[in-house]
């Protein structure tokens, strides 16, 4: 506006003295051209009139296109959630934008040509950071280049926000410093999100590989993408080599079916689902049975993969199968306590009177022994019955199982032969375990028999010690077994012998446990059979 005053003040000026004193000076010099002169006077005063007027109207153009531009700009950076702040070459504030200005508390303020440092008078809680924007500047300036910075700013109600702040410097051809451009947009809001991102990004890593569970997560076409450590204890598998493959298989063959139709459940629904019992083969060659519950993993509406959690059950369902062989020893202890006794007493009146008759005829009368001996086959089975009704009293002693071994192979080998097999024992060095020689005899006699009972032209017995356990295996050549009729082994009454009462082998499993041992069958049909026994040695 001042500006504007002092070119109309001048334009006055000019022209009184343009008349004025032209007049005066054609007056004196030419009277008699006086009116001639007065007319081209005025021509020259209209076409220089017109010329200044022109320039003012030009000059008034560049003026307001230039502060067309400054408002458009000023509406900008006041637009802006970010602190806009131009500074010159000296570090003197030219312009702030209103959320600069009202976040350092300085609106109202002149701050133009004030530095961060003459600005922090004004401001007296933000005095400190006023300070340190000047500092950081000329860090800036020495630097000669673009920086970018997190600044975290306390604001008067204890809140603390951070800022990104870029700073450009400018400057001239010859070096000199121009000017200063600060930007600082606020990313409180974007620090939180990413640090609860990061929160549940370790919730979730947690869940997923700390889990004690197996996690497994796989693709729609059911490849595996990712698992936790527990797959390579349910499997034997290192999860670096199942991922990439086909999660199906690692399933038993039986269960595909039933675990395809669950997987295409969980697609089709966009639900999750459970199927019990599947079992996993594994690398040991051991069985692993386990529960499954798939749930679909579904990203902004769109199904992408499944998440499954696979809990291992296999010793449950161990634990399940005892509790049923307890409960049928219970039973049965019983019925033996209630009729063994009963048994035995006419048994022994019978036996009597079958050898008088025999003793008796003259001649030799093959009944009295097929007699004699299912009587003695009565009287076996209510002695089983017996050891499994009652506790029996174990006298622990140091037993050397050597010993105790070739007596039995040297008293089972003539009976053996009847069957046309030979046993053969391999143990060179004494060994002990804690344990009632007489019940070890009776487990050894119950397991060798049934060895030489099986088909087998050959049996082997051999002692050993690993580590800490002492080892007696049995191998024979015979007709082997299924693993179905492996599983039921031990269990009572189960047998395919034909004289035989399926108790055996429940007496020799009872023996087993009460002497803290193991016992493993590996047997194939027409490949023979290998019966490993293992008990604490001494």
């Amino acid at each position: 506006m001042k500006s504007k005053t002092k070119v109309v003040v001048l334009y006055i000026l000019i022209s009184l003295v343009w008349i004025i004193g032209t007049d005066y000076l054609l007056y004196r010099l030419e009277p008699d051209l006086y009116s001639l002169y007065q007319k081209i006077k005025g021509i020259v005063f209209v076409i220089a009139t017109t010329i200044f007027i022109y320039y003012l109207m030009k000059k008034n153009d560049r003026i307001n296109a230039l502060q067309e531009e400054k408002e458009k700009v000023e509406t900008l950076i006041n637009s802006m959630s970010d602190f806009v702040n131009f500074k010159d070459g000296e570090g003197r504030w030219i312009q702030s934008n209103e959320f600069g200005l009202k976040l350092f508390q300085l609106e109202g303020i002149p701050y133009q040509g004030k530095k961060d440092s003459e600005l922090a008078s004004y401001s007296k809680h933000f005095q400190e950071a006023l300070h340190y924007c000047e500092q950081s500047d000329e860090q800036t300036w020495q630097q000669g280049k673009l920086t970018r910075v997190e600044e975290v700013l306390t604001l008067p109600n204890g809140e603390e926000r951070t800022f990104d702040t870029i700073k450009t410097p400018l400057f001239r051809d010859n070096g000199e410093r121009k000017g200063l451009v600060v930007i600082g947009r606020d990313i409180t809001e974007r620090i939180k999100a990413e640090k609860k991102l990061a929160e549940s990004q370790l919730r979730y890593k947690a869940l997923f590989e700390h889990n004690p569970e197996l996690v497994y997560m796989v693709d729609l076409n059911g490849i595996i993408i990712d698992l936790n450590d527990q797959f390579e204890n349910v499997t034997g598998y290192k999860k670096e080599e199942a991922i990439g493959k086909s999660m199906i298989s690692f399933i038993a063959e039986k269960d595909h079916d039933r675990l395809y139709k669950k997987f295409h459940h969980v697609i089709s629904e966009r639900k999750s689902h459970q199927c019990n019992e599947i079992t996993i083969p594994h690398r040991s060659g051991e069985t692993v049975i386990v529960n499954c519950a798939s749930v679909p993993i579904i990203i902004e509406g769109e199904l992408v993969g499944i998440t499954g959690y696979a809990n291992n059950i296999t010793k449950m369902i161990e634990t399940e199968e005892k509790l049923r062989t307890t409960e049928k020893l219970a039973v049965i202890g019983e019925l033996a306590a209630g009729i063994a006794h009963e048994i035995r007493n006419p048994l022994t009146s019978l036996q009597g009177f079958v050898q008088l008759f025999q003793s008796e005829s003259k001649t030799d009368n093959p009944l009295h022994r097929i007699m004699l001996d299912e009587l003695e086959r009565i009287n076996l089975i209510a002695s089983e019955l017996l050891v499994l009704s009652r506790p029996q009293e174990i006298a622990f002693t140091e037993t050397n199982v050597q010993t105790a071994l070739h007596d039995i192979v040297r008293l089972l080998n003539t009976e053996a032969s009847l069957y046309g097999a030979k046993i053969t024992l391999d143990a060179k060095e004494e060994l002990f375990i804690n344990g009632d020689k007489n019940q070890l005899k009776q487990l050894f006699i119950n397991i060798i028999k049934n060895a030489t009972e099986a088909g087998a032209s050959s049996i082997t017995v051999s002692l050993t010690k690993k580590f800490d356990l002492l080892w007696i295996e049995v191998k024979d050549d015979g007709c082997g077994m299924d693993q179905a009729r492996i599983d039921k082994l031990g269990e009572p009454f189960f047998s395919r012998k034909e004289k035989g009462t399926g108790l055996g082998l429940t007496v020799s499993h009872k023996i087993i446990a009460a002497h803290e041992g193991t016992i493993q069958y590996k047997s194939k049909v027409g490949q023979g059979t290998t019966v490993i026994i293992s008990f604490p040695a001494i």
